[in-house]
């Protein structure tokens, strides 16, 4: 019913940028919001940044990134960008986008989350 669609992930030095994408299409009524999870090897997935779909669209991320990851909405379209600079070694995961959305229907039903495939980022000299 619904599919979201990642790219931008590979190979990076330290210091180094990177830009992710993330487009969901389907049986779509609306976002609340999308956003971007990591699970790095042999850790826990984590929230990375997320952004609400509507007045303000605002933007939340972990300590971690904050003032070097910036997470916006790809125009009017059902997609995100994830700007990522000044990459260090440990922000090497496997990156999964997120949404949560109500289908179309006769009615309006339960907020329901759904994930990407993942992508790789390696952050590695």
């Amino acid at each position: 019913q619904v599919q979201l669609v990642e790219s931008g992930g590979g190979l990076v030095q330290p210091g180094g940028s990177l830009r992710l994408s993330c487009s969901a299409s389907g049986n779509i009524f609306s976002i609340s919001y999308m956003g971007w999870f990591r699970q790095p090897p042999n850790g826990p997935r984590e929230m990375v940044a997320y952004i609400r779909f509507g007045i303000g669209f605002s933007a939340n991320y972990t300590n971690s990134v904050k003032g070097r990851f910036a997470i916006s909405r790809d125009g009017s379209k059902n997609a995100i960008i994830l700007q990522m600079n000044s990459l260090q070694p440990e922000d090497t995961a496997v990156y999964y986008c997120k949404a949560a959305l109500y289908l179309k229907g006769a009615t309006v039903g339960p907020e329901r989350d759904y994930w990407g495939q993942g992508t790789q980022v390696t952050v590695s000299s």
